[in-house]
C-alpha cells in the first residue's frame, strides 16, 4: 500500500519549492542540491508540511568527433559526426516521511522520494 493511497478521499497533493536554484555555488560536475519543499493538501493549504529533499543538478562531459569510416558507410554517408553525451541523473533514490499538519485535529504522514546519489550516465529522454 503506498503511502499516497492511505489519505483520505479527494486529498490532492500540491508539491511546492521554496529555495530557487543557484547554479554558481555548486560548483563543476554532478553533484546532491539541497532544497526545501512544502507540500500541501489542497490550494488553501488545509493540510501541509516541509522537508528538505534532494536533486541532482550540474553537467557532465559531453564531446562530438568524426565519424568512423565504418559508420559513415553503414549510414550512407549520412552521419558525419558522432557525439557521446551523458547527464547528470539520480543513481540512487531514497523514501522520507512527511508529516501534514491538518489544523489541530490530525496529522497526516505521507512518503516521498528523494535522490541519495548521483551520477553521469547515459542522457535517457525517459528520465526527464
Amino acid at each position: 500500500m503506498s503511502a499516497l493511497s492511505a489519505l483520505p478521499l479527494g486529498l490532492s497533493l500540491l508539491l511546492l519549492v521554496s529555495k530557487s536554484w543557484n547554479y554558481e555555488a555548486i560548483g563543476p560536475g554532478c553533484h546532491l542540491y539541497p532544497f526545501n519543499v512544502t507540500i500541501k493538501s489542497d490550494r488553501q493549504g488545509t493540510c501541509r508540511g516541509t522537508h528538505i529533499i534532494h536533486a541532482c543538478v550540474g553537467y557532465c562531459e559531453s564531446s562530438a568527433f568524426p565519424s568512423k569510416y565504418s559508420v559513415l558507410l553503414a549510414s550512407g554517408f549520412k552521419h558525419n559526426i558522432t557525439s557521446v553525451s551523458q547527464c547528470c541523473t539520480v543513481s540512487k533514490m531514497q523514501k522520507v516521511k512527511v508529516r501534514l499538519h491538518c489544523g489541530f485535529v490530525w496529522q497526516e504522514e505521507i512518503e516521498i522520494f528523494t535522490a541519495k546519489a548521483c551520477q553521469c550516465d547515459m542522457c535517457r529522454l525517459s528520465r526527464y
